[in-house]
């Protein structure tokens, strides 16, 4: 029999989780972006992280006690988180904790996997005692009502919850791959299969794991000892855990979907270059299907305290940007800037041309450039004349080319210092 679902059951719900967001990967798809910072960290949509978005989604949910696993080169996200995320008090037992990797007596050793990571960290979570534990990948897109879930979990009787989401089937190979019955219980979960297994119903789409899982305390912990006793575990909560939980114990799976239309909302992967710059330019159309202009669920985050964007006549020409987003501190002097997205304090010198291009912070472009479907990383200063985009052999030298043609540039291609990285 299913519990009575309204707000003060729901709230009572998030008020008893704590959420932990693993934010510790390389993120190694993303190629040179990742160099000098955690994936989590990846600038986003202009002026956002990617853990804004689950950070975000947890405060809008209600959840106020987080903690935020790190390990690779985790600088830039503590600065960031630091710096604005610090709003929760703890008087009200409201925290956003962040865990490096610490040397442990029993375990001097690095995380060896997602579950590890959390296993290292029991005496934590014990600590401050939930009822039930929400696992959240640090570096996917997307909005979502945690509240939903924990209390769909909890109705059903889980032992764990798995989030999910629709893909399409040569997509879902990068994911964990589920089979469910009508109830909702899982009945299989595949790691990155080759072959995924389709929906019934459905032989183009599969469903896949959002590495979003609820877990009852208690059993999270008997779960994870498991694992660690385990000499053939590779430490994972999907290669490992998961398909050991669904054996044994109750899985339930919780279809990502708006409860008003029932549709599946906007949830993205950019763990790729291409799928980067893709999710990226799509916040430039009328109506993108990412909404970051929403009130009702705002998407939290630090940004520096910059003049606005300016656009300077130059050389006989006119500053502009057309069907593009720019932010706070851009200047674009003389210059034309097409289907672009440029984060803050970029500027574009006269004569140059940019068009569909990704521009990360505090980047120059220089007289007279021509840059095309190009990602630029932070702090790159690119030489006047210089021609990015149109030949993609003359690239390859010199950059990154993803497989969709497109081109990442950083200052350490361009033969330039990395002084310092957001």
């Amino acid at each position: 029999m299913f519990l009575e679902r309204n707000p003060r059951f729901v709230s009572r719900l998030t008020r008893d989780s704590l959420a932990l967001i693993l934010a510790g990967g390389r993120g190694g798809r993303l190629a040179n972006l990742t160099d000098w910072r955690t994936k989590p960290a990846v600038p986003f949509g202009g002026k956002f992280r990617l853990i804004d978005f689950p950070l975000s989604n947890c405060i809008n949910s209600g959840i106020r006690r987080i903690e935020v696993i790190t390990q690779y080169k985790a600088h830039s996200l503590i600065q960031h988180i630091q710096r604005g995320w610090g709003f929760l008090r703890g008087e009200f037992g409201e925290f956003v904790e962040l865990v490096p990797a610490q040397q442990r007596l029993d375990k001097p050793l690095w995380f060896a996997g997602t579950a590890d990571a959390v296993h290292q960290n029991i005496d934590i979570i014990k600590a401050h005692n939930p009822s039930y534990v929400l696992v959240l990948a640090g570096d996917h897109v997307y909005k979502m009502d945690y509240g939903a879930m924990i209390a769909r979990h909890v109705e059903s009787g889980a032992d764990m919850t798995v989030a999910c989401v629709q893909t399409p089937r040569e997509r879902a190979k990068a994911f964990g791959v589920m089979t469910v019955d009508e109830s909702g219980r899982v009945l299989r979960f595949t790691e990155k299969p080759e072959d995924p297994e389709p929906m019934p119903g459905d032989a183009e789409r599969a469903l896949v794991s959002m590495g979003i899982y609820v877990f009852n305390r208690d059993y999270l912990f008997e779960k994870l000892r498991e694992d660690a006793q385990n000499i053939d575990s590779t430490r994972d909560f999907g290669r490992d855990v998961i398909p050991a939980a669904i054996a044994e114990d109750h899985v339930a799976a919780f279809p990502f979907a708006d409860p008003r239309t029932g549709q599946q909302p906007y949830w993205r992967d950019v763990g790729t270059v291409d799928a980067f710059f893709e999710a990226n330019l799509e916040l430039i159309g009328r109506d993108p299907e990412l909404d970051i202009y929403d009130d009702a669920w705002p998407i939290w985050t630090y940004q520096a305290q910059l003049p606005p964007a300016k656009f300077i006549d130059a050389a006989g020409r006119s500053g502009r940007a057309e069907d593009s987003m720019v932010s706070g501190g851009n200047i674009i002097e003389g210059a034309e800037v097409r289907h672009s997205l440029l984060f803050s304090q970029v500027v574009v010198r006269p004569g140059a041309e940019v068009r569909d291009a990704v521009i990360l912070p505090d980047v120059v472009v220089g007289e007279g450039c021509r840059i095309n479907r190009c990602v630029i990383d932070e702090g790159c200063r690119i030489p006047p004349n210089t021609v990015i985009g149109e030949d993609a052999g003359a690239d390859r030298q010199r950059f990154f080319v993803s497989p969709g043609g497109v081109v990442l540039v950083t200052a350490e291609m361009l033969g330039q210092e990395v002084t310092h990285v957001r």
